[in-house]
């Protein structure tokens, strides 16, 4: 008899074979497209109202500065109440940064520092949901479709990064800014719709431990504590794991804060204006949608170790080429190679830690993940934003890249070596 596990590995797309996820995966593609549309356009917005890097900067870290504060915390409530229901409201939540926005552009009284009120708003709501969805997907598959699954939702992601600044850059010059934020609040809709229709429940008895810790805010507080001590002491315990989280962390801090200086690039050292930028950020998404698709069509990658270690030497090397081009075409060409190369690391990451991961503590090791690569970027964006206003932005990225490549040369020994002594079981 063929193994059935096997069987999963070997179909195309596997995930998409569950009803659920296939729902699920519809609604995030629609939220996603609406999320880079608003992302693009409050980057453009942000510069239109400075003409200063370091205000972008500021910006990017007011929308993930409380991912580093929360997202901890976000873990343990993943771990303990049903993740559907937390998804449904963190998605209604988002509704409203976008379109207070709108609105306040439509008025024409918007200011730099409103728009930071509501980025930060916005990044309590992700601190919630990053977790929660992340560690969700397992629950919809199960761990034989896990890879298919990361690579889908990661090819969503990408496909709308393609999508989404194109049609913002189009958007913002023939009808204005504040269309792509109106945009964005509709689209929250879509994946509200899809969790209400899935039947999908979270495992274990998050429910019922959260109501007994209702009972005694003492106990409550402990509780809390405790989950995230244990959470913690897994990922230093795992050193395959806290490897890679390392490595994530470096790429959040120098590598990808580059998304949030495109506007300078596309501004003053490209000259291409918005629609040059809303074509530059998606050349990053062809390439971060070619990784995700290839991921999913392979089904498994057996040595995820040199894998990883090639994709972060390709992002390095890419993103070094793209500070030193002056040429717009030549540009889009190498966004494209550091999409491929960002996507291909962080889907295959992603997949061993949810891989290596018990199902008790997904939540609070995805909140991990997510607090090194979202939560790490407020400092990532002020440190890149102000590097760039001393010394300029092609510079500073210039300076970002070398130090990503550096850390994935120097982990290479490791991430090979994880291939012969990481042990990994793909239960049902």
């Amino acid at each position: 008899m063929n193994n059935p596990q096997e069987h999963i590995r070997q179909e195309r797309f596997s995930a998409l074979y569950v009803r659920d996820f296939r729902i699920f995966w519809i609604g995030q593609l629609i939220s996603f497209s609406g999320t880079w549309m608003q992302s693009t356009a409050q980057g453009w917005l942000v510069y239109s109202l400075t003409k200063s890097p370091l205000y972008l900067g500021i910006v990017a870290t007011a929308a993930s500065l409380p991912v580093l504060l929360f997202t901890l915390i976000g873990g343990v409530v993943a771990d303990r109440l049903n993740k559907r229901t937390l998804l449904i409201i963190t998605q209604t939540f988002s509704m409203v940064p976008a379109l207070s926005l709108a609105i306040l552009i439509n008025l024409e009284v918007v200011t730099v520092w409103q728009i930071v009120f509501f980025a930060a708003l916005l990044g309590t709501v992700n601190a919630f949901d990053v977790p929660s969805r992340q560690s969700f997907l397992v629950d919809m598959v199960q761990k034989g479709r896990l890879m298919n699954a990361i690579a889908l939702n990661s090819a969503a992601f990408n496909g709308a990064r393609i999508m989404g600044p194109v049609i913002a850059g189009i958007t913002i010059a023939a009808i204005g800014v504040a269309a792509c934020f109106y945009v964005n609040a509709v689209s929250f809709l879509a994946a509200i719709v899809a969790l209400l229709m899935i039947k999908t429940r979270s495992n274990g008895d998050g429910e019922k431990s959260m109501k007994s810790m209702g009972e005694d805010r003492r106990l409550h507080l402990s509780v809390v504590l405790d989950d995230l001590s244990e959470g913690l002491r897994y990922v230093k315990s795992e050193k395959d794991v806290f490897r890679i989280m390392l490595l994530v962390a470096l790429f959040s801090l120098f590598g990808i804060p580059f998304v949030t200086l495109l506007p300078v690039f596309a501004a003053d050292i490209l000259m291409v204006g918005p629609k040059g930028l809303g074509i530059l950020a998606g050349s990053s998404g062809v390439g971060s949608l070619a990784a995700a698709l290839f991921i999913a069509f392979r089904g498994e990658i057996e040595k995820k170790g040199r894998f990883m270690s090639g994709a972060g030497v390709l992002f390095g090397v890419s993103l070094l080429f793209f500070s030193l081009s002056g040429d717009y075409h030549v540009s889009m060409v190498i966004l494209v190679l550091a999409g491929l190369g960002m996507v291909s690391f962080l889907a295959v990451a992603n997949t061993f830690i949810q891989l290596t991961v018990p199902d008790v503590l997904r939540g609070r090791v995805m909140s991990v993940y997510a607090l090194v690569f979202l939560g790490i970027a407020p400092m990532g964006n002020a440190v890149m934003g102000a590097i760039a206003n001393e010394v300029g932005t092609d510079k500073a990225v210039s300076i970002g890249s070398s130090l990503c490549l550096f850390a994935v040369l120097l982990s290479w020994k490791h991430l090979k070596t994880m291939d012969k002594t990481a042990q990994v079981t793909q239960g049902p």
